[in-house]
């Protein structure tokens, strides 16, 4: 009899799910640009690399180990990708606000919540196709 092999869990998509946002921001941008000019398109931008800059810092940090042997790790990285999320939003919003205040804070706004909704809809919209087969 062989020895059971350790269970190895996939790697999740982190990178499908940042370009995923990046394709959103400049999507939402191009819109901007297109239909109101180069100022919403700006606000648009900026407001989505809000979003999507700290959730690329904490996807870095927080999936830097893996297996079993550390979990301690694993514990440790998520809380600092966490805390460090937070600062880096916090930064970036003091930024945006007092060196580039944005010409349409609606857009800037707005772009900043779609990013955030595709973060949130990423693993329903990165799934996996399920290998589970029925036995009949």
């Amino acid at each position: 009899m062989q020895p059971a092999a350790p269970a190895k869990l996939a790697r999740p998509r982190i990178a499908g799910l940042i370009l995923l946002q990046c394709g959103v921001v400049m999507g939402l941008a191009l819109i901007g640009w297109g239909v109101w000019g180069r100022g919403t398109a700006f606000s648009a931008f900026t407001g989505g690399l809000v979003a999507a800059i700290p959730n690329a810092f904490f996807a870095w940090c927080a999936f830097r180990y893996q297996g079993p042997a550390q979990a301690r790790n694993i514990v440790k990285s998520f809380y600092q990708a966490e805390a460090g999320k937070f600062g880096l939003t916090a930064v970036l919003f003091t930024l945006a606000f007092v060196a580039v205040p944005p010409s349409n804070p609606a857009f800037f706004f707005g772009a900043y919540v779609v990013t955030l909704l595709v973060h949130w809809l990423g693993p329903w919209l990165l799934r996996r196709p399920s290998h589970i087969q029925s036995r009949g």
